[in-house]
C-alpha cells in the first residue's frame, strides 16, 4: 500500500484489555439479577455503542422488567468504570513500541472510540499516552455508532489527509465496516473473536499484535 500519512485507533479491545473487564462486570451483575447473560451475549455486542447494547438488553430482558434491567446496566457500567478510574486496565501488547514508532517517523495519529470522552480521557491518562494523540474522536461526537462510517470520516478531516492516506486500526467487525464505508484502509488486529474470511477480505492485513504494526508499515 502507499505511504501512511495518518493513523486512526481504535481503542477497547485495541490499545486496552477493557472488553474483558466490561465482560466480568456485566457477568457478575447479571448473576445478582437472575439474567441469562453469557459471554456469547456479550460478544455480540462488542463494537456497538452503548445506547445500541442497552436497547437490545431491554428488549432481551424484558420478561425481568424494565426496572431491574436497568439496575443490570447501570451496577455493570459503574463496576467496570470504577475500576477504570484506578488504572486497572492493561494495555494491550505492542502499544508502547507503536506509539515510539510513529513518534519516530513523525506520522500523526488520532484516536477514534465509540466509548464516551470522559472514560477515553481517563484511559490514556492513566497510562500516560494522552499526550501521543493529537485529537479524540469519541461517541459524543458523532450521530451515528460504527458500523457507520461517521467517525473514521471525521479523524481523517481531523488528520488533514486524504482517507486512501491513512489507516485504520482496528479490532472489531463494526470498526472494519465503518473503515471500509469510510474508504480508509484498515489493518485488524482480533481481540476476543477472531475475523471470518469475509472480514479477512475487507483488511489491508490481520495482525497478532500492534507490534507486528510497524513491520506492516515498514514494508
Amino acid at each position: 500500500m502507499k505511504k501512511v500519512k495518518g493513523i486512526i485507533f481504535d481503542m477497547d479491545g485495541l490499545l486496552f484489555d477493557t472488553e474483558s473487564i466490561y465482560c466480568e462486570a456485566n457477568l457478575v451483575v447479571a448473576e445478582k439479577y437472575d439474567l441469562p447473560f453469557t459471554k456469547d451475549v456479550y460478544n455480540r455486542f462488542i463494537g456497538i455503542s452503548d445506547e445500541e447494547v442497552w436497547e437490545a438488553l431491554h428488549e432481551m430482558y424484558a420478561d425481568h422488567g424494565k426496572e431491574t434491567v436497568q439496575k443490570f446496566i447501570d451496577e455493570s457500567w459503574g463496576m467496570a468504570h470504577d475500576r477504570f478510574k484506578t488504572g486497572e486496565v492493561d494495555l494491550k501488547p505492542g502499544v508502547h513500541e507503536l506509539l515510539a514508532y510513529l513518534d519516530e517517523k513523525n506520522i500523526p495519529r488520532v484516536l477514534a472510540s465509540s466509548n464516551v470522552r470522559p472514560v477515553i480521557e481517563i484511559l490514556l491518562e492513566h497510562a500516560g499516552i494522552r499526550d501521543k494523540f493529537s485529537d479524540i474522536i469519541s461517541a459524543d461526537d458523532v450521530k451515528y455508532a460504527k458500523p457507520d462510517p461517521e467517525i473514521f470520516e471525521i479523524a481523517v478531516d481531523r488528520l488533514g489527509i486524504a482517507r486512501e492516506e491513512g489507516l485504520v486500526l482496528e479490532d472489531s467487525k463494526n470498526g472494519i465496516l465503518a473503515a471500509e464505508g469510510a474508504g480508509v484502509p484498515v489493518v485488524m488486529v482480533p481481540d476476543i473473536i477472531p475475523p471470518t474470511a469475509e472480514l479477512e477480505e475487507k483488511t489491508a492485513a490481520v495482525l497478532p499484535t500492534l507490534h507486528d504494526v510497524i513491520n506492516f508499515l515498514e514494508a
